[in-house]
């Protein structure tokens, strides 16, 4: 088990699976995840998936390892979006970091503005006030002229920004290939490495003519 936990914020962006790839990865690596979900999540697992999230916290561990695929491994605590006294929401609790995936527009021009109103928001403000790493991983397009301005506000505070854009050098053959190549990039600001990836490498072919 690794020393100190990471911070899973998952949003109500859609692209859901996202989250479910990054908690699967990490626990398959026994990380120790701290998981806040927002308010709005309950409502795209059902629009998504058709599935409802139980709201009940002692379901809600059963519930993402069952999403995940990962009964035992890692350590999972989940916290309720509304308790903004959970350890996580204090600088003094110590973790390596707090990735965002899937993270929404109004998440990020909530954090650019210095603005809290739940534990997920808490958690990221408290990632930038202590100087630790805040990876972003939006999932929204087109961005708008105020998307753009509220994360280069963010990039120039020291956050991460990984868009939810995946490549084909990798040559993708199913949707989790796909999600998995933008977890993996994501992971890759925290220096994890735990996902799988064929990484570029420098092409094989001679294109000197």
């Amino acid at each position: 088990m690794h020393s100190s936990p990471l911070i899973l914020g998952i949003t109500g962006a859609s692209g859901l699976i996202y989250a479910v790839r990054t908690l699967k990865f990490l626990l398959q690596a026994d990380y120790a995840v701290e998981l806040v979900a927002s308010k709005s999540v309950y409502q795209v697992w059902q629009a998504e998936q058709t599935v409802r999230m139980p709201p009940d916290l002692a379901q809600q561990e059963a519930f993402w390892r069952q999403q995940s695929g990962v009964e035992t491994a890692g350590k999972l605590i989940c916290h309720a979006w509304s308790n903004v006294g959970a350890t996580i929401a204090s600088g003094s609790f110590r973790t390596i970091g707090m990735v965002v995936i899937p993270c929404s527009m109004a998440t990020v021009g909530k954090l650019a503005a210095g603005l809290s109103s739940d534990l997920l928001e808490r958690a990221a403000d408290v990632q930038l006030k202590e100087g630790r790493k805040l990876i972003l991983v939006p999932r929204e397009t087109p961005f708008s002229l105020i998307h753009l301005r509220n994360l280069t506000t963010l990039a120039e505070a020291g956050v991460r920004i990984v868009p939810a854009i995946p490549a084909w050098y990798h040559h993708p053959e199913t949707i989790e290939d796909l999600v998995d190549f933008v977890v993996a990039r994501a992971l890759d600001q925290l220096d994890i490495d735990c996902v799988p990836l064929r990484r570029w490498d420098g092409g094989k072919e001679d294109y000197t003519g």
